[in-house]
């Protein structure tokens, strides 16, 4: 078994790992660096993520240092020492939990029975000049109070913190509230996935959705099958990135044996979180068919996918493969004690059924109507086995399709509708719109985003979220569970990555879960974001930047030397500072006005202030020179309207190991667009350009939409048009390879016109299977 692409960084899982009740012997979290403050700190307000129910504002003030006593009272000892446990990892202090003692001036834990009628996950925390209190009627909502008592303190961590006397009264809106990882396209170790849990535990997050198979991956030991993990768990990637240094195949391996996946769920359910494993059927099913054939429906082997997308491999719908998805479910429930288990469902285009004259008798033999009825047949089959044994069924919302299971939960992720129609019929539903909670959707569309599919989901969109559909009734709406956010990992393939990705979308979802509509307001939620920051940051996150950034709209004036800019911050903090000199910007920088006119050459630097202090590590800056107005790169064009627009920002498939380049680019129509380029005086276009594979599995109606120019040499011509349907105004043959650093540089002569200033419409000519070339950077060159 493989382990790869493990985090670069386990500081969060350091942080948490004794503080939440692990073993110990691990590394301490940054929070104790030099830049911790040793001067006492007086907080104001309550910065807590999610926002309370209430939060009452008291008299006076209550000041938490060395000698502050913590005491638990009766069944509330587990849940004090980790909120004591956790406080020392990530601040200085230093505190001790006991059984016994002078209430006044201490912080005290307690078990209220006389609470328990009320939410198991709700809790009262009370500050006054006497002393912290927090009860709950449950273990649970005690947990989610010692994390409320605990982001007050470590928001700015100090020997002696001076918190503002309040009375919280809290509790979720959401029985559900969910983050689901993909561990099968890109495989994460026991340590990332211990990190990501007790993240959620700090976000109050109940439900960890783990995505365990898929096309491209078998990630869980089942013993009766052990080919679902020896054949099953390796793929060899697509291009350069499948072939080792010898010329043998380079796999990518990994999976989790069923003593780490108790380990994981006991490490989860100490941080009350519920597992849910993911066992996709009948598609996404192409690892499980590569190591088991005769459970497929075509002839011959496979192998573990290479390709992103939908693939056609299904499970055969008969009997005997029913009993082997039974007989894994077994195993399953012994490994996941939770009331849910995911049948997947999704995606399951019926080309195989469609093709096999056996599965067409079946469908006769059964009397269905179609393969979507088909489908529905085996969920129900399956979810009669989960009813017998007290557990759920949860899918995806196709499972709808061909009739739903009669008790199965839908969870809706091509946007609300299928939550909709499950409800308005008295399922259960967890809503998860792709649209607007799939964090491998870019954050921003600023060119520092990593790999993933740039059709952005900003913070905004995340935080306006209401997961209760107004078209539904008053009883119809309580079969709204809960809410969930998805991070695939098709284009995540690094710990670094995955946490720019999760972080910090993570708590404008916790609060669509935990906090009640009516108490929802986005502008409060910026103002409490820079305390969450830094506990990110006491915890060890690496958490994304590029949306506390300056984002950057220009028009260039090459005739007359200059530039005019427009500046942002996408979360829409509104005070951004700026200079023009090259130093970074302070408080006390000119404030942005407005569209800036500056002339060539000028260094642009910017940064974004929330009530005087910098929201980013670091400033934005730009500079503009002679030579910056005559080049753009794959990040900064435009896509051409034709054709198709999936863009997607792919990772390079070199080199073996460590960074890769990643390109954007239309799949089904690779084209670039520089829009209004100024050609009075140039002679030539520049591009330098790399290779990556074409791994996309494409539905036939979309397969017809891909589309390439003919090549008129032997391998092809990078060519630029003057608009994506005009003249041809400079063209130049590719090599057959690139170098060896995966690139190529070609000049290509402009052909003289009329054009002063028009489009350029940029291609590769060729087909884009196997491999397909894709723009890095493009030049104007100046005549001499």
């Amino acid at each position: 078994m493989m382990h790869r692409h493990r985090l670069s960084t386990h500081a969060l899982h350091a942080a948490l790992l004794l503080a939440l009740g692990a073993a110990s012997g691990h590394a301490g979290a940054a929070a104790n660096s030099a830049s911790v403050q040793l001067l006492p700190v007086e907080v104001t307000g309550a910065s807590i993520i999610p926002r309370p129910v209430s939060v009452l504002p008291g008299n006076g003030r209550f000041s938490v240092d060395a000698s502050t006593r913590v005491i638990a009272a009766e069944g509330a000892g587990e849940v004090a020492s980790q909120f004591t446990q956790l406080l020392a990892r990530t601040t200085p202090l230093q505190l001790k939990a006991d059984s016994s003692g002078p209430a006044k001036g201490a912080i005290q834990f307690r078990i209220r029975k006389d609470k328990a009628a009320a939410s198991p996950e709700a809790y009262a925390l009370s500050i006054n000049g006497d002393g912290v209190v927090i009860e709950a009627g449950d273990a649970r909502g005690l947990f989610y109070g010692a994390m409320s008592l605990w982001q007050l303190l470590a928001a700015a961590p100090s020997a002696s913190i001076a918190l503002p006397a309040m009375q919280v009264e809290d509790a979720p809106r959401f029985n559900w509230r969910g983050f689901m990882l993909d561990s099968a396209r890109h495989f994460q170790s026991i340590d990332d996935i211990k990190l990501i849990l007790d993240a959620m535990a700090t976000h109050k997050l109940n439900t960890f959705h783990w995505h365990l198979t898929d096309d491209q991956g078998w990630r869980m030991e089942i013993k009766r099958y052990p080919k679902l993990t020896e054949v099953g768990s390796c793929r060899a990637a697509a291009g350069e990135a499948g072939v080792g240094p010898d010329g043998k195949p380079h796999l990518y391996c990994g999976y989790y044996t069923q003593e780490q996946i108790r380990d994981v769920v006991a490490y989860a359910a100490a941080r009350h979180i519920t597992v849910v494993p993911e066992i996709d059927v009948p598609g996404h099913a192409q690892a499980a068919v590569a190591a088991y054939p005769e459970h497929g429906v075509v002839d011959g082997p496979t192998q573990p996918s290479a390709n992103w997308g939908v693939n056609p491999y299904l499970f055969n719908p008969r009997e005997e493969t029913l009993q082997f998805l039974e007989n894994i479910l077994a195993e399953v429930l012994e490994m996941f004690p939770g009331q849910y288990i995911h049948i997947g469902g999704d995606e399951a285009v019926k080309y195989q059924w469609q093709d096999s004259p056996q599965v067409q008798a079946y469908i006769r033999e059964l009397g269905l109507k179609d393969e979507e009825a088909l489908q529905s047949h085996m969920l129900k089959r399956l979810e009669k086995y989960l009813e017998d044994r007290d557990r759920k069924l949860i899918g995806w919302d196709e499972i709808i399709e061909g009739g739903l299971p009669p008790q199965a939960t839908v969870m809706s992720w091509r946007g609300i509708e299928g939550g909709i129609e499950a409800a308005t019929h008295g399922h259960d539903v967890v809503m998860t719109p792709g649209n607007t909670l799939y964090l491998d959707f870019l954050q921003t569309n600023l060119p520092e985003e990593p790999t993933g599919r740039p059709k952005f989901t900003s913070m905004q969109r995340v935080y306006a979220f209401d997961p209760v559909p107004a078209e539904l009734t008053p009883a119809q709406r309580k079969h709204v569970i809960g809410v969930q956010a998805n991070m695939w990992t098709e284009h995540t393939r690094n710990g670094k990555d995955l946490k720019h990705n999760v972080f910090p979308r993570l708590a404008a979802l916790s609060e669509i879960a935990w906090t009640p509509l009516q108490n929802k307001s986005y502008d409060d939620f910026l103002a409490r974001l820079p305390a969450q920051l830094q506990r990110y940051k006491a915890l060890g996150i690496a958490y994304g930047q590029t949306a506390l950034s300056v984002a950057m709209k220009r028009q260039d004036d090459r005739a007359a030397e200059k530039v005019t800019v427009e500046l942002s911050n996408p979360l829409s903090y509104r005070d951004i500072r700026y200079t023009t000199d090259g130093s970074t910007p302070t408080a006390q920088s000119p404030a942005y006005p407005g569209a800036l006119t500056l002339p060539v050459p000028t260094v642009l630097t910017t940064l974004t202030f929330f009530n005087g202090k910098p929201v980013a590590d670091k400033p934005s800056q730009w500079n503009f020179d002679a030579q910056s107005l005559l080049t753009r790169t794959d990040k900064t064009l435009a896509q051409c309207p034709q054709g198709g627009r999936l863009l997607l920002r792919l990772v390079d498939d070199n080199p073996l190991h460590g960074e890769r380049d990643n390109f954007d680019v239309t799949i089904f129509n690779p084209c670039w667009l520089w829009e209004d380029a100024q050609l009075q005086d140039i002679a030539s276009v520049k591009v330098r350009a790399g290779r990556i594979p074409y791994n996309f599995g494409l539905l036939r109606p979309e397969e017809a939409k891909r589309g390439f120019r003919k090549p008129v040499s032997q391998h092809g011509e990078f060519e630029v048009r003057a608009g994506c349907e005009g003249r041809v105004l400079a063209t130049v043959p590719l090599p057959q390879q690139p170098g060896k650093d995966g690139f190529i540089e070609l000049e290509a002569p402009l052909q003289a016109g009329a054009e002063q200033i028009t489009d350029l419409c940029m291609t590769f000519s060729g087909d884009t299977r196997p491999q397909m070339w894709v723009l890095d950077q493009v030049q104007l060159q100046p005549k001499k």
